[in-house]
């Protein structure tokens, strides 16, 4: 079978738009199933990938400035997996890693805390983030990494590819 790779940048873009949204649909289902409480770090992440399906969003809207969405969607998604990482590293060293919420409150902590007070079904972190809930044999901050890795490259691929640039012919 031969998967057919979209040949417009709107295809491409709608196709993210679905991905990053369907994926925070995804992580509500299997937080609510497996009785997963989110912490800080996993709902600054549900953040980025939102963040990431806005600028899809956009490219699908305005696909001329492909190069600025995609560019948008590489760099959301690359603090995304340095979020996940970070918050991987935590799980797997515990006792050297300081607890999301204990202390003065950093900018992303006071960011979750705040969307929280406003869509508390979607943004009410009330999870550890060394917490670790196995899905699959990975944890959810493994799968984001996995996951905000393959929007990076999309990013990067629909903006800066070849195959979306016009085809201009040259009648001499």
């Amino acid at each position: 079978m031969r998967v057919q790779l979209p040949t417009k940048p709107r295809s491409a873009f709608a196709l993210l738009l679905l991905a990053a949204t369907g994926l925070v649909g995804v992580g509500l289902i299997i937080g609510e199933w497996m009785r997963i409480n989110p912490c800080p770090l996993c709902i600054f992440q549900r953040v980025l990938y939102l963040v990431v399906g806005l600028w899809a969003l956009f490219g699908v809207l305005i696909p001329q400035g492909r190069r600025l969405w995609g560019g948008l969607i590489a760099a959301t998604s690359a603090g995304g997996m340095a979020t996940a990482i970070y918050q991987t590293w935590m799980q797997l060293n515990p006792e050297s890693a300081t607890q999301c919420g204990a202390g003065e409150l950093n900018l992303i902590e006071r960011l979750v805390d705040w969307l929280g007070m406003q869509w508390p079904l979607m943004f009410m972190a009330t999870g550890f983030c060394t917490t670790k809930e196995y899905i699959l044999g990975l944890t959810m901050a493994n799968w984001s990494i996995v996951c905000f890795f393959a929007f990076l490259a999309l990013g990067l691929w629909v903006g800066f590819s070849r195959r979306f640039e016009r085809k201009r012919f040259n009648f001499r």
